[in-house]
C-alpha cells in the first residue's frame, strides 16, 4: 500500500512538471480536422488551377490574378478554421484537465511558433510579390517544419517529429515545383491525419 501510494505521488509530481513546461491541452481531434480542412482545401484549389494536368511552371500564372486570389483565400479559411477548431478543442481538454490555457507556457508556445510562421508569411508574400508561385508550397512547408520543431520544446515530441516531416516534404515540394498543390496536400493534410490520429491515441482517449 505505502509502494502504491509513493507511486502515485511520484506521477503526480512528474505531472506537475511536465504541466509546467508543456502545453498538455493540445488535442489530437484538431490535428485530424485540420488535415481534413486542409485536403478540402486543396481539393478546391485543384478545381481552380488544374485541368487534369499538373502545372509545372510559373507562367501558367500569369496573368491570372483571380486564380491567385482565390488560393489565398481559400489558405486563409483552411487556417481559420484550423486555429478556430484548434483552439475550442484546447479549451475543452483545459477544462477536462483542469489546468489553464493562457499561462507562460502557452505565452513560449506563442512566441516559438509565431515568429518562424510570422517571417514564413512575410517570405512568402515576397515570392508572390516577385511571381515565384511554384515555390510558394515549398516555403509554406519549410517554415511551418521549423516552426514545429522550435515550439516542439513546449508541445509532445509528436510534434517535433510531424516538424521534421513537413520538413523533407518541403523538400521535395522545393524540387518537384509543379507538384506543389499534391506536397501541400500532403504536408498539412495526410501528415496533419496521421498525426492528429497517433496523438489522439495516446493523449486524449
Amino acid at each position: 500500500m505505502e509502494n502504491k501510494s509513493v507511486h502515485q505521488d511520484i506521477e503526480s509530481i512528474r505531472q506537475l512538471m511536465e504541466r509546467s513546461v508543456r502545453f498538455v491541452s493540445l488535442s489530437g481531434l484538431s490535428g485530424i480536422l485540420a488535415g481534413v480542412y486542409a485536403l478540402i482545401g486543396a481539393s478546391f484549389a485543384y478545381t481552380q488551377i488544374y485541368s487534369g494536368e499538373a502545372v509545372r511552371t510559373v507562367t501558367y500564372y500569369q496573368g491570372h490574378f483571380p486564380i491567385v486570389k482565390n488560393l489565398f483565400i481559400t489558405a486563409g479559411a483552411v487556417l481559420v478554421a484550423s486555429l478556430a477548431t484548434g483552439w475550442w478543442f484546447s479549451l475543452r481538454k483545459s477544462k477536462k484537465l483542469n489546468t489553464k490555457m493562457w499561462d507562460s507556457t502557452s505565452k513560449r508556445l506563442l512566441v516559438n511558433l509565431g515568429v518562424p510562421l510570422a517571417v514564413g508569411g512575410f517570405f512568402t508574400l515576397i515570392l508572390v510579390n516577385y511571381g515565384y508561385y511554384n515555390l510558394v508550397a515549398a516555403a509554406v512547408l519549410l517554415f511551418y517544419g521549423l516552426a514545429l520543431i522550435n515550439a516542439s520544446a513546449n508541445l509532445y515530441d509528436e510534434v517535433r517529429y510531424l516538424g521534421y516531416c513537413e520538413l523533407v516534404v518541403g523538400v521535395f515540394a522545393a524540387l518537384f515545383p509543379g507538384y506543389g498543390l499534391y506536397f501541400w496536400a500532403v504536408g498539412f493534410g495526410l501528415l496533419h491525419i496521421l498525426y492528429g490520429s497517433l496523438m489522439y491515441t495516446k493523449y486524449d482517449r
